[in-house]
């Protein structure tokens, strides 16, 4: 009896020795298994991630491109906008007072002094002597509204005129006043200054124009 106690034993402490064994086997080989597959998924997802990033950089730094274009048009824009060279603008002005100076001279008169045309002014005058006149008096103010003809200072000329000031829209004009038994060329009555302005269009005196004659006061000639 007591040797087949011991047989029994050790038959039993075989298996059960056999039993865990296999448990460990099993157990390792689980634990590998799912560390080895576990592990490659990450690396793949972080090096896939990481150029998708970068390429998305890239791309955005690129966009800026079109600013140049909008630059040469703007580069365009101001160069149109820009003054016309001096020697235009000097012969815009010649053709003004040319113009000016034609029709002077096709109403009777010589301009006496271009220098009183302001081609950049809308109100500029002319002052001319009759054409032909001996001792250079019978003189009128031609007016013109950026270039074009308005009309003279009064209807009949005076013996003497000239342009004290002007700006953009107004004229002074002087005239030497007479007394009835004065020489041309000896005005005693001092001087009557007229402002000529623009008013809506049309050229008012802001003065009264002494006559051109007077048998008892003071005249133009």
């Amino acid at each position: 009896m007591g040797g087949m106690r011991q047989t029994v034993l050790r038959t039993t402490s075989v298996a059960l020795c056999a039993c865990i064994a296999a448990l460990v086997v099993a157990c390792g080989s689980g634990t590998k298994t799912v560390t080895v597959s576990s592990v490659p998924p990450v690396s793949q997802t972080s090096t896939t991630t990481k150029p998708q990033t970068s390429t998305k950089t890239t791309s955005t730094a690129t966009t800026p491109t079109p600013t140049p274009t909008t630059s040469t048009s703007t580069g365009t824009t101001s160069t149109r906008a820009a003054p016309e060279p001096a020697f235009t603008q000097h012969e815009a002005k010649s053709e003004g007072l040319s113009a000016a100076a034609a029709v002077v001279r096709e109403k009777g008169f010589t301009p006496n002094h271009t220098s009183d045309y302001h081609s950049d002014q809308a109100l500029r005058v002319l002052v001319g002597t009759r054409t032909g006149s001996s001792d250079g008096y019978g003189q009128q103010a031609f007016f013109f509204l950026n270039g074009r003809y308005i009309g003279t200072d009064s209807k009949q000329p005076s013996a003497t005129l000239k342009v004290l000031s002007q700006s953009d829209t107004e004229v002074t004009l002087a005239y030497p006043l007479y007394r009835k038994r004065d020489p041309l060329s000896s005005p005693s009555g001092g001087e009557a200054h007229v402002t000529f302005q623009l008013n809506n269009g049309k050229l008012v005196p802001l003065g009264k124009i002494p006559p051109a004659e007077s048998s008892s006061g003071l005249s133009r000639q």
